[in-house]
């Protein structure tokens, strides 16, 4: 198979493929090797590969998106699209069900960090976003803020005192939706001490 054909073969296939995918198109180990010592291909885990395209074709969103499709953008990704925070995040930061087989988030690339939740949590606030062309899940403004209040201990201050003024000041921010997730989550008390002065 021709570096053509297997870049068209990831095109169609989102640009990630599965050692299973592979084989059905009967490419198999020692084309595999073949394709990553040529640096057609590269390993983001045992037994998923993604194209490795001079032009950017792809994007870490799109292979977030191929291997994560259950899961939901959050904390400091979510603070950083929604301009909460000025810190580029080094790491896709995913909201995942408790349940998921911890194995599915240890990837060599993009780098993660995940939040393991309750089924019943996890579809709470989800919004869609489009981030490179690509369709995501993401926590929307209120749920993120509510995260950020559950999570408040382990965040740098300087950025959860950012996201808060930068929630504070946002015309979008939607109140009522904030007051409706704080209760399953736990944070009603932190919403009214920290933000309902500020409202």
């Amino acid at each position: 198979m021709t570096r053509r054909e297997v870049a068209k073969l990831f095109e169609n296939n989102g640009y990630v493929m599965r050692t299973a995918e592979l084989h059905a198109v009967k490419l198999y180990y020692k084309d595999i090797q073949k394709l990553l010592n040529d640096g057609i291909i590269e390993k983001l885990k045992k037994g998923c590969y993604y194209l490795t395209d001079e032009q950017n074709k792809y994007s870490e969103a799109n292979i977030i998106n191929r291997l994560f499709p259950d899961a939901v953008l959050c904390m400091h990704t979510a603070l950083f699209y929604y301009g909460y925070s000025d810190r580029t995040p080094a790491e896709w930061h995913l909201a995942v069900d408790k349940d998921i087989s911890k194995y599915r988030v240890k990837i060599d690339y993009p780098f993660v960090k995940t939040y393991f939740l309750e089924s019943g949590l996890l579809d709470l606030g989800v919004t869609e976003i489009r981030l490179d062309w690509t369709a995501l899940r993401m926590y929307d403004r209120d749920r993120t803020i509510c995260d950020c209040l559950r999570y408040m201990g382990k965040m740098d201050r300087e950025i959860f005192n950012k996201a808060i003024q930068g929630y504070v000041k946002d015309p979008k921010k939607n109140v009522p939706n904030l007051m409706r997730y704080a209760k399953p989550l736990r944070v009603q008390k932190k919403v009214k001490d920290l933000i309902g002065v500020w409202l």
